[in-house]
C-alpha cells in the first residue's frame, strides 16, 4: 500500500528515511542482538545514541555550551507548569503573549503559581495575527516573556522575535523547532514537544540557559526541576528512549540534508505555493493576515462550508488524509512540517483545483 500524504497537525509525518532506518535496526540495533526499546538507558549502547542526538541537536541549532539540552517527557504541556516552578526565582508576576489556543493554556497554568501580565493579545481579532512589536508591554520585573511563536490551530506565526532586554525569553516552538534556523542566545528556555518536527510524541525537547536554573519554587517536585535533569544528563529517570533513538535519526536526516538552512528554503517554498494556491482561488481563503501566516500549519476554508465533508472524503480516497481543520476553528488544515515533501503539498493544491473545478 502506498504511503498516505499526512497532513496531521501531530503527530505527524516522520522522514521515510528514517521510518526505514527504524525497521531495518528493530530488532538488532548494530548487531547488538537487542532492540534499541530494549537496552538499558545507562548503558554504553545507549549513551552513544544519546549522546549523538544531543551533539546533533546542538549542531543544527548552533546552540551555545551556556545552555543545556534535556530530554524529558510530559509532553510540552507538562512545561506550561515547570517553567514558572524554576523561572520565577523569587518574582512576583511572569508575562504572556496571549496568541491563541496554546498560549491561553501557558498563561492558565502560570497562573496557579503566580501572577500573570498579558503583555499582549489578539483576541479581538479572533487570533488572526500576531501583536505588532511595539505593541508589548512588558514590565520590567517580570520573571521572564512566554510565547508561542507558533499557533498550530489557528495557523498564526511570529516573524520576529520579541525583544526583551535582560527579561529572560520563553518559547513554545513545538510546532516550528527545527524549521529554520534560530538565534539560540536570544531566549532564555525553549521547549518542544516531538511530535512534529522531532519525532514521535512521548519526547519533550528543553533547551534553557544555564543561570536560569537551580532556583525552583519551594515544594517543586524533583521531577519537574530542570537541575536535576540536566545534573543528571536526562537520566535521572528512565527516559522515552525508543522516542529520543528516533529523534536522533531524524537530527541526522536534518544534518545530511543540509541543516536548517536548507531546510527553511524547501519550508518556505512549500508554504509559499499552497497559500499562492488559497489567495489565487475565490473557492478557498485563509483568515490569518498575511505577515502573520505560518509555514507549518495552513488553514483554509471553502465558499461553501456544506462541502466540507465531500472535500474530506474525496481527499483521504486521493491519499491526502487528516485534512480536517480543528474543532474550534473548523474549515481545514495542512500541517506542513519538515517531513512532508514537497510532492505532497504539490499533490495537495492539484486536488485543490480539481475539487474547485468540480464543484465551483
Amino acid at each position: 500500500m502506498a504511503r498516505a500524504y499526512n497532513f496531521s497537525a501531530g503527530p505527524a509525518m516522520l522522514p521515510e528515511a528514517v521510518l526505514q532506518q527504524a525497521r531495518d535496526e528493530i530488532l538488532d540495533w548494530h548487531g547488538s542482538g537487542m532492540s534499541i526499546m530494549e537496552m538499558s538507558h545507562r548503558g554504553k549502547q545507549f549513551m552513544s545514541v544519546y549522546e549523538q542526538a544531543e551533539a546533533s541537536l546542538r549542531r543544527l541549532m548552533n546552540i551555545p555550551e551556556n545552555y543545556k539540552i534535556l530530554f524529558l517527557q510530559g509532553g510540552a504541556s507538562s512545561q506550561f507548569a515547570m517553567i514558572p516552578m524554576n523561572l520565577l526565582r523569587g518574582k512576583s508576576t511572569a508575562a504572556y503573549i496571549n496568541t491563541g489556543a496554546w498560549s491561553k493554556k501557558a498563561i492558565a497554568e502560570a497562573k496557579r503559581y503566580t501572577s500573570v501580565h498579558i503583555a499582549a493579545t489578539t483576541e479581538d481579532s479572533k487570533f488572526t495575527a500576531t501583536p505588532d512589536a511595539g505593541d508589548i508591554d512588558l514590565p520590567g520585573d517580570a520573571a521572564y516573556l512566554h510565547y508561542t511563536p507558533n499557533e498550530t490551530i489557528g495557523g498564526v506565526e511570529f516573524l520576529y522575535v520579541p525583544e526583551t532586554g535582560d527579561i529572560p525569553l520563553v518559547a513554545d516552538m513545538s510546532s516550528t523547532i527545527l524549521s529554520r534556523p534560530i538565534d539560540v542566545s536570544k531566549y532564555g528556555l525553549i521547549y518542544a514537544g516531538a511530535q512534529k518536527n522531532i519525532g514521535p510524541a512521548g519526547l519533550t525537547v528543553v533547551i534553557v540557559r544555564d543561570d536560569l536554573i537551580g532556583q525552583t519554587m519551594d515544594m517543586t517536585p524533583a521531577m519537574f526541576d530542570y537541575k536535576i535533569h540536566a545534573d543528571n544528563g536526562s537520566m535521572y529517570n528512565t527516559p522515552p528512549t525508543y522516542s529520543l533513538y528516533l529523534a536522533g535519526l531524524v537530527f541526522a536526516w536534518l544534518e545530511q540534508l543540509g541543516g536548517l538552512t536548507a531546510m527553511a528554503e524547501i519550508n518556505e517554498r512549500k508554504s509559499g505555493k499552497l497559500y499562492a494556491a488559497i489567495d489565487d482561488s475565490d473557492f478557498y481563503s485563509n483568515p490569518v493576515e498575511v505577515n502573520s501566516r505560518s509555514w507549518m500549519n495552513v488553514p483554509f476554508t471553502l465558499a461553501n462550508a456544506d462541502l466540507d465533508s465531500v472535500f474530506l472524503e474525496q481527499a483521504t480516497a486521493a491519499g491526502l488524509v487528516t485534512l480536517k481543520g480543528h474543532r474550534s476553528v473548523g474549515g481545514m488544515r495542512a500541517s506542513i512540517y519538515n517531513a512532508m515533501p514537497e510532492a505532497g503539498v504539490d499533490a495537495l493544491i492539484a486536488f485543490m483545483a480539481e475539487f474547485e473545478k468540480n464543484n465551483a
